[in-house]
């Protein structure tokens, strides 16, 4: 049995549970591109010789590109917050202000990860001026990641870490990539919508529209483009021309209070490259 490789960060909406099925639906090809890599679950899990691996995030694209060239130097600084001194609210909220206030990419990547272990729920969250937001999260003793922080490094080798807008991404790929699109997801109710990521909005109108560039894009180049999305009337509807179709459900894990983490249905449609 291939083992599976958890991401270093806490993310919602992560693909680690659902990155074998993933990846029997990805076509084969030599580059992988993912215009919202996140946490990178199905990068770490999936076997492609190359990767561009995008996110509007500009926190998260540091951060990696920092572990990539100096993994050593970066794990031992980060060690340094995970001690029961910094396992505090007063010292998670300085470092928060402090993170807000600097413009260091080397020190804002060290307090991001602090927050991500720190932070409530592994949320990733800004407000509408671009300070990060997210409370401290009260656990007895925040997991440090050194293992899935060396593994990301290594396999890190392969990729291209960018940040940009999902149609620049699309724009880098030519004949014989493979995408994978795993954007914020369509809110199944009004109160659901995780709003504010890194920043900026994704809403109704992005989402129709990365459904166009999907089509397009494989319609005009020898290019395949797989995409999840919560399973809704009206995801389907965008999907609609999209070559393959499935739906499996999947436990939530955001929520904290066990009777909201139902199963919920995701989507997870093919297009496929023009012959």
């Amino acid at each position: 049995m291939i083992k599976k490789h958890r991401a270093f960060l806490k993310w919602a909406g992560g693909k680690y549970a659902l990155s074998d099925v993933i990846n029997k639906m990805l076509p084969k090809g030599e580059r992988l591109i993912e215009p919202f890599v996140g946490a990178g679950s199905v990068f770490l899990n999936s076997k492609f010789e190359h990767y561009i691996l995008n996110d509007i995030n500009q926190d998260l694209i540091n951060l990696y590109n920092i572990l990539k060239e100096n993994p050593q130097q970066f794990i031992k600084d980060a060690a340094e917050y995970f001690t029961p001194e910094y396992n505090q609210a007063e010292v998670y909220y300085q470092l928060r202000k402090d993170f807000n206030a600097s413009s260091d990419s080397y020190f804002r990547s060290l307090v991001f990860l602090y927050m991500n272990r720190h932070g409530y729920n592994g949320l990733c969250r800004y407000n509408k001026s671009g300070g990060y937001n997210v409370p401290f999260g009260k656990y007895k003793r925040p997991y440090f990641p050194e293992n899935e922080m060396l593994f990301f490094a290594e396999k890190a080798k392969k990729a291209t870490f960018v940040c940009e807008g999902y149609r620049e991404t699309f724009e880098r790929a030519t004949n014989g990539d493979v995408i994978y699109c795993d954007p914020p997801y369509v809110p199944l109710s009004k109160t659901a919508s995780f709003t504010s990521y890194a920043g900026n909005g994704f809403g109704l109108d992005e989402q129709a529209d990365l459904a166009n560039v999907a089509e397009e894009v494989t319609k005009q180049h020898k290019i395949s483009v797989l995409i999840s999305n919560h399973d809704t009337i009206w995801t389907r509807k965008i999907y609609e021309h999209a070559q393959k179709q499935k739906t499996i459900k999947v436990a939530r894990t955001i929520s904290r209070s066990t009777s909201k983490r139902t199963k919920v249905a995701e989507l997870l449609v093919l297009y496929k490259k023009a012959l």
